[in-house]
């Protein structure tokens, strides 16, 4: 890896011993931990990257991925990687699932496959999680396409979190026969993010939880009080918006007002070349 990631600010004490071995905390310009999780929840941490003008995707067909908008940044893809490599499990909206490439495993390997060995020593030796991530796919209405790679890697588990409707096209649809894909109805015609957290808490073990979107679930686990932490690339362009067709934000489906608007602390700030690599903390109410 060629690239090294410069710290401008980093906020948070450091703990007494390194967590990331040495090659990736000088790629990665410093250290990276979590809190430790609540008995109820996972840490939740979300992750995007952004235009200058808060643009998170173009919405255009074949052009829709996080890479137009980071300009398939290589230190962008080793910090997605590098919180892949950490994390439990990696969620994700079906509408995000289906703007990936269908090959695609939510896994640190695939997004940065430069650094494999190394997510891979630092994930089994350090961490001591020799399994890959739950791949968890949120889809109320259970309509995703059940050929993509994530329901049918040996080895890699999937787990898509549903509705009882969705269950029941999910099992028309032959989910019943995918070896590694487990289908979890929850009630209620809306899947609550408070009940998907305590479903992975509770039965699946998932102390870390990577969120990659999209805008409308992120912005439903922000509005329900369900993420701690951003992280945000900052991309160096702007891509603008009409009133024909919004390209979505951060959060979408979803309205703050002055009084109830979550607010952010910023743990570090990290750059490469013009791109910026945030970390904030969602600040908790009084």
């Amino acid at each position: 890896m060629s690239q090294i990631i410069r710290t401008l600010i980093d906020r948070r004490e450091a703990p007494a011993h390194s967590v990331l071995p040495d090659e990736l905390r000088i790629a990665y310009g410093g250290d990276l931990w979590f809190p430790p999780s609540s008995a109820q929840r996972p840490y939740v941490i979300g992750n995007f990257v952004s235009t200058i003008d808060g643009v998170v995707s173009y919405e255009i067909a074949g052009h829709s991925g996080g890479g137009d908008i980071s300009g398939f940044d290589r230190s962008d893809r080793f910090i997605m990687g590098l919180l892949r490599a950490s994390a439990d499990a990696v969620m994700m909206g079906s509408a995000t699932l289906h703007q990936t490439v269908p090959e695609h495993l939510f896994v640190a390997a695939r997004v940065y496959p430069e650094a494999r060995d190394l997510y891979s020593r630092y994930r089994s030796e350090v961490l001591r999680k020799p399994a890959p991530p739950l791949q968890v796919v949120i889809s109320g209405s259970g309509r995703v396409d059940l050929t993509r790679a994530v329901f049918r890697t040996p080895g890699v588990p999937t787990l898509i979190v549903t509705t009882k409707a969705g269950e029941e096209i999910l099992a028309s649809g032959g989910a019943g026969s995918l070896g590694s894909t487990e289908v979890r109805p929850l009630e209620g015609p809306v899947i609550a993010p408070a009940s998907i957290l305590e479903l992975l808490r509770a039965e699946f073990g998932v102390s870390l939880l990577l969120h990659e979107g999209g805008p409308t679930l992120f912005g439903k686990f922000m509005a329900d009080g369900c993420v701690d932490e951003l992280f945000l690339t900052v991309a160096p362009q702007v891509a603008g918006r009409n009133g024909r067709r919004p390209r979505p934000g951060l959060i979408a489906g979803v309205e703050f007002l002055p009084e109830t608007a979550p607010w952010l602390d910023l743990v570090s700030a990290r750059q490469h070349g013009s791109h910026l690599y945030l970390r904030y903390a969602i600040r908790k109410k009084e």
